[in-house]
C-alpha cells in the first residue's frame, strides 16, 4: 500500500479508512477494513488500487453453500 487513499475514496460502501498509527514496510500508512459487514466485495478498492495491494474476495453465505452442495 503506498499510502494514497484511492481506495478509501472509491469504496461505496465507506468501510475503508487509512491506518494513521501504523506504517507498513514502505513507511506508509496502510488503508485498513474498518467494517466487514458493510462491505459488498464489489472489488472497486482493488481494481484501482495503482499497487495492486488490495485483493478481494467474496465470503459464501450458508445459504450459498448449501445450493452448491445440492447442485
Amino acid at each position: 500500500c503506498k499510502g494514497c487513499g484511492i481506495c478509501v475514496e472509491l469504496c461505496p460502501q465507506r468501510c475503508l479508512r487509512m491506518d494513521p498509527e501504523h506504517l507498513n514496510a514502505q513507511g506508509y500508512s496502510p488503508a485498513e477494513m474498518v467494517d466487514t459487514d458493510k462491505c459488498t466485495g464489489c472489488g472497486s478498492c482493488g481494481f484501482m488500487c495503482p499497487g495492486f495491494a488490495i485483493v478481494v474476495y467474496r465470503r459464501r453465505t450458508e445459504g450459498e453453500r448449501a445450493r452448491k452442495a445440492s447442485a
